[in-house]
């Protein structure tokens, strides 16, 4: 798992998601963002991909926003010590 992410595009696409905006291809994204860095398990993954435009991949989805949110939120904490 790589722990390079584009915090920029991961913002975007939290907030493509947020607003109901978002593309499949943005879902798919999103969530192979938070995959690739370890922040939802390959099972979580899995779900979400096996379960297509179902009821529960929303519900997956949302909770990866709330993921989401949170390494932003730790982002910008390291960004703002780090110019300390």
């Amino acid at each position: 798992m790589s722990n390079h992410i584009d915090f920029g595009r991961l913002s975007y696409l939290g907030d493509r998601l947020k607003t109901g905006l978002a593309t499949k291809q943005e879902k798919d994204e999103y969530m192979l963002i938070l995959y690739r860095n370890g922040s939802i398990t390959q099972k979580q993954y899995n779900e979400y991909l096996a379960n297509g435009n179902k009821t529960n991949t929303d519900e997956i989805v949302n909770a990866a926003l709330a993921v989401g949110a949170v390494l932003l939120i730790g982002y910008l904490i390291k960004e703002i010590f780090k110019g300390k």
